[in-house]
């Protein structure tokens, strides 16, 4: 008997994460759900058991900011499944604010988040995904192809991230691993929500920066309300698990798409300024 294949999944408490889990359990994966807090983990099993899934989906531990809670977290998944086929860095924190206004610790602390913890992670989860030619996916984001108002700090990390990724690419085909990045847009989650921002507490600290402020929250409100899904973001996630050869750049939508291939034709960086200038004024 072949042991059936086995992923593990950072940040699947709620949206992308969480959809992602299902699909993989559903697309027959024994799936390792992980998140920082377990307590959290009520959504997911409920989805699991509504989707048929749950004996599929083991919930455990996992804090991408603590290499002792990752090397835990693999040493039981091996220990237990013997393998592990591929790694979903999923988990990330949003961060909405300008340079000025925030202090270097904020920006260090969603490096860590966003970045660091993605690099731990795949750092530790190599070895293992050598052994069985896996596959490493990494949900990234279009803020981490152009450049975003008000998300410096996040805009940063995630283009560290595809910097990494598409760095690490051919050298691990080396070795027989595929390196797949994914680029959401907006996607309908509680990723922005746990922002927790109070906007008129935000524009009253903005100073001579809140008229810009209002009007990026008052477009990014109205691109959210026709944001994808999670299921809808997280299906091509699954494709990437899935398929035989799977590209290393993948947008989650038509929009997203379109939204990336704006800069990545942009040699000068003009195109890029004239779009997000509206969206500050």
């Amino acid at each position: 008997m072949t042991s059936p294949k086995t992923v593990l999944i950072t940040g699947t408490s709620s949206g992308m994460g969480l959809a992602t889990a299902i699909g993989a359990a559903q697309a027959g994966w024994t799936t390792i759900a992980t998140m920082r807090d377990t307590g959290k983990a009520e959504a997911l099993l409920k989805a699991a058991a509504e989707a048929g899934v749950a004996d599929r989906i083991q919930v455990k531990r996992l804090d991408v900011t603590d290499s002792e809670s990752i090397a835990a977290c693999l040493d039981e998944v091996i220990a237990e499944h013997g393998r592990l086929d591929a790694l979903v860095n999923n988990a990330g924190a949003a961060h909405l604010g300008t340079v000025e206004l925030m202090g270097v610790d904020e920006v260090r602390a969603t490096m860590e988040v966003n970045f660091f913890g993605m690099v731990a992670a795949t750092r530790a989860a190599l070895p293992h995904l050598r052994a069985t030619h896996g596959r490493v996916i990494t949900v990234s984001s279009v803020g981490g192809i152009l450049g975003q108002p008000f998300n410096e700090a996040y805009c940063a990390a995630k283009f560290a991230v595809e910097g990494f990724m598409e760095s690490l690419a051919p050298v691990a085909a080396t070795v027989g691993v595929d390196v797949t990045i994914v680029e959401p847009g907006p996607v309908a989650s509680e990723f922005v929500a746990n922002l927790g921002l109070d906007l008129p507490a935000a524009l009253a600290a903005a100073g001579p920066y809140a008229p810009a402020l209002q009007a990026y929250i008052t477009r990014t409100r109205d691109i959210f309300s026709h944001a994808q899904t999670p299921a809808e973001a997280a299906a091509p996630i699954i494709d990437a698990l899935t398929g035989d050869r799977p590209a290393v750049r993948i947008q989650t939508s038509e929009w997203a798409r379109d939204f990336v291939a704006t800069t990545l034709a942009d040699l000068d960086g003009s195109a890029v300024q004239s779009l997000t200038n509206t969206w500050v004024r």
